[in-house]
């Protein structure tokens, strides 16, 4: 059974500063399509919005790549908002995401989110994912 997983940003921006690292691991299974990405219309426009930072310093050829990939190999979905407290308001359209279609929360800052099963680091995700 293919996973399915909603990413955080730092995951996405983490694949594109290191192509070596667990965060660029999850992004290839991604656009390989073994792992099934949901995103929203706002979580696009957030990675749109960070990637374009000046301090990441991502040539445009490799933010469209990346991006479009993304676009290619996920499926867009519209949750409802939830009313359950989180440490940062900004995460909770990647909560609420993960939780309406029962996916993996993939993040590289857990501290952000309630301490639930499906919440798990880059590292964690792919221990799981290797062992199926």
């Amino acid at each position: 059974m293919i996973p399915i997983a909603v990413i955080d940003t730092n995951v996405i921006i983490s694949a594109g500063i290191s192509e070596k690292g667990n965060p660029a691991k999850i992004v290839n299974l991604v656009l390989d399509k073994k792992i099934n990405l949901f995103y929203s219309e706002i979580i696009m426009a957030e990675y749109i919005e960070v990637l374009s930072r000046p301090r990441f310093d991502f040539n445009s050829e490799k933010q469209n790549s990346l991006l479009d990939g993304i676009q290619l190999a996920g499926t867009m979905e519209k949750p409802a908002k939830s009313d359950i407290p989180l440490p940062d308001e900004s995460d909770r359209i990647f909560y609420d995401l993960a939780k309406e279609v029962n996916a993996y929360l993939i993040t590289g800052n857990k501290k952000h989110y309630p301490n639930e099963d499906f919440i798990v680091t880059p590292a964690e995700f792919l221990a799981m994912f290797e062992n199926e």
